[in-house]
């Protein structure tokens, strides 16, 4: 029995039938090789400590780069001018491996977080505490909404983030099909605004999820943030935990200020501020067109079919080629696994991910697309989703779906709001 239908669509294409003949997360795992599932604690510090060694070197190249193109040998040779770019394009290069080494240190945390870093969790905690507080996270209370955000991905009504506008939310009308709906009324920017827009939620999206829930859960109060140990997010046991994170960024701003004193906010900027903005730039894996949104869970998840649907409704990108993999630690390459086996080393994800490839088959997702041009198109395609439906996917900017659920769940849509 599936979810989808093969229909004719211009552009609205179906998705394959659901994951009704595998029912159970347990088969899944069972497909996949027992020691993938190990946690080598000294693997977990090689890599870490090979992450602060690179961190440390380019920190010290970056030292000569003022000295070397403003000196006068420099100038001779280059010109003034020709020094001038050259040294602002070392400071490029810098903040381009700089920003991509520490998110391979936060991606550190993100396993320490789920435990993956070792089977020692005193040590996960201690060392997903000092690499997020270093890198304005506040650990343990992402830690509490991030363990959420994967027993409910993809669910509109209990997901943390990721959580998709709805057409009412925008002010669209619904699509009866007879009234035509001017979308460039709502989406109609030019490409510098679209762009714009782009570079600024890359930059600062998840900052505002932290100090403002933007694009979270939206039924949440207002005011909903990380840092309030009386928030929604948090029950009363987890105070503590909320504080104790709240501690570790307040120490960090306090050596941030201490460093700004001693060497110059300009340099401070250059050399953490600056990377540190490119740390959370790179995840483009839960923006995707074919994968569903759902709602209604309970109605959906008879013999656990629901969960393991939900796990797969990410998407593995082959993301930066080789820099992606070494210094992202394959945070993209190989994210549908870590959805469905959280615990489980990233330095497992290439082999589990074969496995898993097979045992889905065509549930699923990989794009090969650059992940500039990904940003572009998920940022134009993934609009908003419709209020209403069991089974939920995308709309772009001219209301259109590339894929619809089957006639039965729209049905059964219409019903439950009926």
């Amino acid at each position: 029995m599936s979810w989808y239908v093969r229909r004719p669509l211009s552009r609205e294409q179906s998705i394959s039938p659901s994951f009704t003949h595998y029912r159970r997360l347990q088969e899944i795992r069972a497909a996949i090789p027992s020691h993938l599932f190990i946690r080598e604690t000294r693997r977990g510090l090689a890599w870490l400590a090979l992450d602060i060694a690179m961190a440390g070197c380019c920190w010290r190249i970056a030292s000569f780069i003022d000295p070397t193109f403003t000196s006068h040998a420099a100038i001779q040779i280059l010109s003034s001018p020709g020094a001038t770019f050259a040294c602002w394009t070392s400071w490029m290069l810098y903040w381009w491996f700089q920003g991509l080494i520490f998110t391979g240190i936060w991606v550190i945390g993100h396993e320490c977080g789920h435990g993956a870093f070792s089977p020692n969790q005193r040590l996960c905690n201690v060392i997903g505490f000092i690499t997020h507080s270093l890198l304005w996270t506040p650990y343990l209370s992402w830690k509490i909404s991030h363990h959420r955000h994967h027993c409910n991905h993809a669910s509109m009504e209990r997901d943390e983030v990721y959580v998709p506008k709805t057409r009412s939310e925008l002010g669209i009308p619904e699509d009866d099909g007879l009234t035509k709906i001017d979308y460039e009324e709502y989406f109609g920017d030019t490409p510098i605004y679209t762009l714009f827009m782009l570079v600024r939620q890359q930059l600062l999206a998840f900052p505002a999820y932290l100090l403002f829930n933007v694009s979270g859960q939206k039924t949440y109060p207002r005011w909903t943030n990380h840092f309030d140990p009386n928030s929604v997010l948090f029950t009363k046991e987890q105070r503590n935990a909320v504080l104790l994170s709240n501690f570790g960024i307040i120490a960090v701003a306090a050596l941030v200020r201490q460093a700004c004193k001693t060497w110059g906010v300009g340099t401070v900027i250059k050399y953490y501020g600056v990377p540190w903005l490119c740390v959370t730039h790179w995840y483009v894996h839960h923006d995707h067109v074919p994968a569903p949104h759902r709602s209604r869970v309970a109605a959906l998840s008879p013999g656990g079919v629901e969960l393991p649907a939900r796990r797969a409704a990410t998407v593995d990108r082959n993301f930066l080629g080789w820099m992606g993999r070494f210094f992202l630690h394959d945070v993209a390459h190989y994210h549908v696994v870590h959805h469905f086996f959280p615990k489980m080393p990233f330095y497992h994800g290439a082999e589990a991910t074969k496995h898993l490839r097979a045992f889905l088959g065509e549930h699923y997702h990989y794009s090969e697309k650059p992940v500039f041009k990904a940003l572009w198109d998920n940022y134009n395609d993934c609009q908003f989703v419709e209020d209403r439906g069991d089974v939920l996917f995308y709309r772009d900017r001219k209301g259109r779906a590339v894929i619809r659920p089957a006639a039965r769940y729209q049905i059964c849509a219409a019903e439950s709001s009926s």
